[in-house]
């Protein structure tokens, strides 16, 4: 869109998130094709009395992007601004999405060191909630910026790094849009290089004892439970020499779009409309997946399609807390009414220095859980929400959770240094919402 439509905004309609549970009907919405738009953009909402949010892509379950006020959709503001191959550098505009950011810099050789699972959102959404994958020793998606600008309440453009407004830095790289509007990050980026996938089902019982020991012995280690069964997926992804050898076409399409997609979503709808049904069909499921190995490029083997929607809360826990809270989950589960058609994720990070970022200062392990979209997910989350947060969870930013910032000031050491920080970037609470309100107080 043009300057006009930037400064007088198009006609508001209704914002819904990509899973149906949070939507928001702001005043205006304005989708800014530069840098300056967005400050002039900005400027007026303040004039005006109004607050400002940006959108991504929708991928949070929590309303942290919800806005009555001005809506911004940074979409206009992509691609990649300039590559430093000396310095190991990409600095890409924040709307652009990680499935375009790692397909252009694999077309270029390189590749971001670690990633989640899926690559739909925009950069700025993904590190500004602490996206991440799993890593015994590389971290999330925002651990991995080297530096970003960002468009403060007042209008002015940001840059920050260690080196350039690093007390910014130290909490802008997760900053739950509270801080100001991200308009471009710094990524550090390596050469591309293969990684080898191992998939194999595993029990319950041998996953856990062992939990410890896949850990130390893979570079990235998660699995997957599920519930009403003793039966779970791992998955091992480790760098090898290549060459690649994906999975074959045919093996590619069962495992990833009749039994992830097709198949799921049909179960998933079946258990929705009789719930009975879902103990069974977890137990058939369970056992569906067979052991799989394939070597590719990164995205190509971190990533995979998700097309079954889905409602999601994720905590994050001490690493050394995460097979007892599983096991307490397991137990809560099966001696309950729950019917859970939906697996349980188990991810690994290390320790990193982002003020508020899930693994803050301590090293961190992953509990996920999910229940199919148009599911009451409510019983289930709040049971596991009690086992998590009495092994000092952290919930993830952007997945469903009912912490406030009392909870926040305990279990993050550095909480009251962003919200410092917060108070002098933006005093008038331009950028604020009724989320920010609940999770870092008014």
């Amino acid at each position: 869109m043009g300057t006009a439509t930037a400064r007088n905004g198009s006609t508001a309609t209704a914002w819904r998130n990509w899973a149906g549970n949070v939507t928001a009907t702001p005043t205006r919405v304005v989708t800014p094709a530069s840098v300056g738009e967005l400050q002039e953009a900005v400027r007026r909402a303040a004039e005006d009395g109004l607050r400002v949010k940006a959108v991504g892509t929708g991928h949070s379950f929590t309303a942290a992007a919800a806005t009555d006020g001005v809506l911004v959709r940074p979409q206009a503001l992509a691609g990649i601004r300039s590559l430093d191959r000396a310095a190991g550098t990409v600095t890409v505009a924040a709307g652009t999405a990680l499935k375009d950011l790692n397909r252009a810099l694999a077309a270029e050789g390189l590749s971001l060191t670690n990633m989640g699972d899926i690559m739909e959102q925009t950069v700025s959404g993904a590190t500004s909630t602490g996206t991440h994958g799993t890593g015994r020793d590389s971290a999330s998606i925002a651990a991995q910026i080297r530096a970003l600008e960002l468009v403060t309440a007042d209008g002015e453009l940001l840059t920050c790094s260690e080196k350039e407004n690093p007390e910014v830095f130290a909490a802008a790289r997760v900053g739950i849009g509270a801080l100001g509007i991200v308009t471009a990050i710094t990524f550090a980026v390596e050469p591309l290089f293969f990684l080898t996938a191992r998939e194999e089902p595993m029990g319950f019982d041998r996953v856990t004892a062992e939990f410890e020991e896949h850990f130390a012995e893979n570079e990235h280690f998660e699995f997957y439970w599920f519930p009403h069964t003793g039966n779970c997926n791992t998955k091992r992804n480790n760098r090898s020499q290549g060459p690649a050898a994906p999975p074959g076409p045919v093996s590619a399409w069962v495992e990833d779009e009749l039994l992830s997609n097709g198949l799921f979503q049909a179960v998933n709808t079946l258990g929705r409309a009789v719930p009975a049904t879902i103990p069974s069909i977890a137990r058939v499921a369970s056992r569906a997946l067979s052991a799989r190995t394939y070597t590719d490029i990164p995205y190509k083997v971190f990533t995979s399609p998700r097309r079954v929607r889905f409602v999601e809360m994720e905590y994050a826990l001490p690493r050394g807390a995460v097979v007892e809270a599983l096991r307490e989950l397991r137990a809560m589960v099966d001696r309950s009414g729950l019917r859970i058609s939906f697996p349980v994720e188990v991810r690994t990070a290390p320790t990193d220095d982002i003020a508020l970022s899930t693994a803050s200062g301590r090293d961190t392990a992953y509990i996920a859980v999910h229940m199919y979209k148009g599911t009451p997910y409510q019983a289930y989350f709040t049971a596991a929400e009690h086992i998590f947060t009495a092994h000092g969870g952290r919930p993830h930013w952007g997945k469903v959770h009912t912490r406030d910032a009392e909870y926040f000031s305990r279990v993050y050491p550095r909480f009251g240094e962003f919200t410092a920080l917060r108070d002098r970037l933006d005093p008038d609470r331009v950028f604020g919402n009724d989320y920010l309100r609940r999770v870092l107080g008014a």
